[in-house]
């Protein structure tokens, strides 16, 4: 097993917001929380009710490591922004569709045993075509598995910081003088979106509601590992501070307390040289393949157990656990299989796995 990684600090992070996710979709969704809930009632609440701000660390985080990838030094994109977006589609959208795949499979064979309203329905061609390029939520059609509405607003925050850097670069080429445009405009949308957007709930389905996590994680990265790195990590909590005070929202604290988590990291250098459990860095290294296959295993699950086990708290607990294993191991095997493949290579896996949508769908209708 591999386990190295440059920034084991960022991938042992991204393995707890992801098992946090998993354990609140467990609590939220199926059967089997319901069940088990006599036993640990104050835990199950717990994952109900705030696992999922653990979402904003992973929009913290993917601004943090788009500012380490593409603009390591506040320096503007220079490339066609269409081109590091389609990469970017690339990377989400394959194992994405894999998975979705399996969602609609694991969907088919939980309804043979379990009714639920947890259960998405069979889909419909007008329901999956959006679905295929992160557009179900814009075109109000329900998700075919839970957080795939995260990886729609992922491409939305990286085309938009891309669009501002590129635009930001052509002026600084046009105006000489100018300097550092780039950072300055996603601080810009970064404050637009903590004192405006994010206060608006129907502008939840863009990335205009979700920049400022996104764009406290770039900033983290291009205010630290300066001399005055600590002044400028101390004014971007001020101004994280100060949305609190205007309206207090539990997810930009937590974005705050990420941000700061980072950019304190990688301004003392514990970033790098700071050990972590290998398992927590492996974790984080495929923790988006396991947020993307968790929610169809564990539909699975749910119906399995409390097929067998209606009204059995401890069984149902102990199912819980065995969603949350069997979401991990999905996740290896699909971060081995598609994620971690050259790009080359996973494309080859989009024409297989159009075709058998298709003939699901086919057979669906015919049914």
């Amino acid at each position: 097993m591999r386990t190295t990684s440059r920034m084991p600090c960022v991938d042992a992070l991204k393995a707890i917001a992801c098992l946090l996710i998993v354990l609140h979709h467990l609590a939220f969704y199926g059967p089997m929380s319901d069940a088990a809930y006599t036993l640990v009632p104050t835990l199950i609440d717990l994952f109900y009710q705030y696992g999922r701000m653990a979402v904003q660390a992973f929009f913290v985080v993917a601004g943090f490591l788009m500012a380490a990838k593409f603009a390591p030094h506040g320096k503007a994109l220079p490339t066609q922004p269409a081109q590091v977006i389609y990469q970017r589609y690339l990377r989400l959208a394959i194992p994405y569709l894999v998975a979705l795949v399996c969602a609609i499979v694991c969907a088919a064979l939980a309804r043979e045993w379990l009714t639920h309203d947890s259960i998405p329905d069979a889909p419909t061609w007008m329901q999956l075509l959006p679905h295929v390029f992160f557009l179900q939520d814009l075109a109000g059609q329900d998700a075919l598995s839970a957080g795939v509405w995260y990886v729609a607003i992922d491409l939305q925050l990286f085309s938009l910081a891309a669009l501002l850097m590129w635009g930001a670069g052509r002026m600084e080429v046009r105006y000489a003088k100018l300097r550092l445009l780039g950072p300055i405009a996603i601080a810009l949308l970064t404050a637009a979106s903590l004192f405006f957007f994010n206060l608006h709930k129907e502008l939840d389905t863009t990335a205009f509601y979700f920049f400022g996590s996104y764009g406290l994680g770039a900033l983290a990265y291009w205010a630290t590992r300066r001399q005055d790195g600590m002044w400028w990590l101390a004014l971007l909590t001020t101004a994280v501070m100060a949305a609190l005070l205007f309206d207090f929202r539990s997810r930009i604290l937590v974005a705050g307390g990420v941000m700061l988590m980072l950019g304190i990291a990688r301004q003392t250098g514990a970033m790098e040289a700071m050990p972590m459990p290998r398992f927590l860095v492996y974790l984080g290294r495929i923790s988006y393949s396991v947020f993307l296959i968790h929610f169809p295993l564990c539909m699975v699950v749910n119906a399995v157990f409390f097929h067998f086990f209606p009204e059995q708290p401890a069984a149902n607990l102990i199912g819980m656990m065995v969603a949350l294993a069997a979401s991990i191991v999905g996740g290896a095997l699909l971060f081995k299989w598609v994620e971690s493949r050259p790009l080359s290579n996973r494309k080859r896996l989009l024409a297989p796995t159009g075709f058998l949508v298709s003939g699901m769908l086919a057979a669906q209708q015919v049914s």
